[in-house]
């Protein structure tokens, strides 16, 4: 199993989404999440962290509000956004970064 790290260091964008299994918004994106998965296939990482299970990690990158998603690319954080955004938008996001 990798680390927060490991997965966050990765050439490629890694797009991490805070959520809460409570949390109406997060339910809604979630489907948001895995259209745009399929769209990117390989050239991007989608991995979903629940709040309520990794309040440390929570914490550290001052999560507030669920949903928030971070995009990382080589260990840098290159956007952030709370709340929903549709899939053309995230995709548009993450594309912007690949290069």
């Amino acid at each position: 199993m990798s680390t927060f790290s490991e997965i966050t260091n990765r050439k490629e964008p890694v797009l991490i989404d805070f959520f809460a299994t409570w949390c109406q918004p997060c339910t809604a994106l979630a489907p948001v999440l895995k259209e745009a998965k399929v769209v990117l296939g390989d050239t991007a990482h989608i991995l979903k962290i629940d709040i309520d299970k990794n309040q440390d990690l929570a914490a550290k990158y001052q999560i507030k509000s669920v949903p928030t998603m971070l995009l990382f690319k080589e260990g840098r954080q290159l956007w952030r956004h709370s709340g929903i955004i549709t899939k053309d938008a995230l995709i548009s996001v993450i594309n912007s970064h690949k290069s």
